[in-house]
């Protein structure tokens, strides 16, 4: 799994990214995962809707379009939840646990870009 941050209008916004881009960490995202910590995130890509059915804790979550610019934010998103949509627009989505990301710096249009590490 690739890992990185996300930055967020030139400035670091999410530290310590891991990618899931291929079919099965994908599928699996943060299932059996006790928690993240602050500072840390997953990013889903191709990914327009998520479920939060056997999680074990509240997620924060960012969709971004093809051109990684924020489509909408949802905030404090408990385990058992079976379908939540990022419209249709949404390509990848960020996943972090819930309260500690600042998510009004993610204004709708706001552009977002990954940075791997070497």
């Amino acid at each position: 799994m690739k890992t990185g941050s996300l930055w967020l209008d030139d400035a670091v916004w999410i530290g310590s990214v891991r990618m899931a881009s291929s079919l099965f960490t994908r599928m699996r995202g943060l299932l059996g995962c006790r928690g993240l910590g602050p500072g840390a995130g997953l990013l889903i890509e191709s990914c327009g809707a998520v479920h939060t059915v056997g999680m074990r804790f509240a997620l924060d979550l960012v969709f971004l379009d093809a051109q990684w610019r924020v489509v909408t934010c949802v905030s404090g998103v408990h385990p058992g939840r079976w379908c939540v949509p990022g419209g249709r627009r949404a390509r990848r989505v960020v996943e972090v646990e819930a309260g500690w990301l600042d998510l009004s710096r993610a204004t709708t249009g706001a552009q977002a870009r990954w940075v791997g590490e070497r």
